[in-house]
């Protein structure tokens, strides 16, 4: 597999070293100064170049060390077989909210390096249900859209979209924040906002930091 890296400063993008797998559906993250690919399905050993055959990898992970300047493979960093929907790292910490056929789990799990395995974390039980949650009486039941995570500090943010069952004129999103450094109620929510005409979210939330 193939990685870039984009310079803001050059406004281009370098080629880096090829991965020892080629991979689909992976999550990239920065994780303390490295490049981390986590998941995905890899080629088989058996696949031909005129059909590629994909299977899962419970063990894929590579990072990159960008002093190094090559890749090293992380034996069992996921252990899933489906792979991860998305990893944010938040001071210090990596997280995960699911995988690309389930996105919310029903809560939040953290990475944890010395056991080389994905945690619980406590208080992240929470209900982001298929639909909107919503009692208000102008909103008949709904289904979910689409569900992203983004971190701001130490806090996750979650953007959750729903429209009406077999209607696609109104949407409501919801904002779903998480505090990774509260001990106790670390869940609010802030109020549904409705906008009119369909609308999907084709990829994941980003931070950017304006000055």
């Amino acid at each position: 597999s193939s990685a870039e890296v984009y310079d803001p400063a050059l406004d281009e993008w370098t080629p880096l070293p090829s991965m020892s797998t080629l991979r689909y559906k992976c999550v990239g993250v920065t994780w303390q100064g490295k490049i981390y690919v986590v998941g995905g399905f890899a080629e088989r050993g058996d696949s031909d170049l005129n059909m590629l055959t994909f299977s899962p990898q419970r063990s894929s992970a590579e990072v990159f060390d960008t002093r190094a300047g090559r890749w090293d493979l992380v034996a069992g960093m996921w252990q899933l077989d489906v792979p991860p929907n998305q990893i944010v790292a938040v001071d210090g910490k990596l997280f995960s909210s699911g995988d690309c056929l389930k996105p919310w789990k029903g809560h939040i799990e953290m990475y944890n390096g010395m056991l080389n395995m994905w945690d619980e974390v406590d208080g992240s039980c929470f209900q982001i249900s298929t639909s909107s949650g919503t009692n208000d009486e102008h909103w008949p039941p709904m289904e979910r859209l689409y569900l992203t995570m983004a971190p701001i500090g130490t806090q996750l943010y979650f953007l959750a979209g729903y429209r009406m069952a077999g209607e696609s004129s109104r949407t409501l999103s919801t904002v779903y924040i998480f505090d990774t450094s509260a001990t106790v109620d670390a869940w609010r929510s802030l109020a549904p906002m409705e906008e009119e005409g369909e609308k999907e979210l084709c990829s994941h939330c980003c931070v950017v930091q304006l000055y």
